[in-house]
């Protein structure tokens, strides 16, 4: 009777082996399923960014408007007979306005 219980143990534990250290055991199914969803995080972003970029494809082939605003901000290119105003900022240093000259009275 002894014999038949430890064989009986055995094979139960034999038959769970798989189930919790196998190939398909919970650790793996776990770990799977995880860098699954990673993988569903990752394919979000990239989907949203090419929307953006198929978004700005169609702007780019529809409209003069979208290639002027790129020439104008990445090339530094104005139309022709158009009048450029380059405003400059004075360093914070300097802000202090310069003191003015007193007024002389009229004779």
């Amino acid at each position: 009777m002894r014999w038949l219980t430890l064989i009986l143990v055995a094979l139960i534990a034999a038959l769970q082996y798989p189930l919790w250290l196998g190939k398909g055991s919970w650790l793996r199914v776990w770990e799977v399923d995880r860098a699954a969803t990673q993988q569903k995080e990752i394919n979000q972003k990239l989907t949203a960014r090419n929307a953006s970029l198929d978004a700005e494809v169609r702007d780019l082939k529809q409209g003069y408007e979208a290639i002027e605003e790129r020439a104008r901000s990445e090339l530094g290119m104005i139309k022709r007979d158009e009048i450029f105003f380059q405003v400059l900022e004075e360093p914070k240093s300097q802000a202090a306005p310069p003191p003015k000259a007193p007024k002389k009275a009229a004779p």
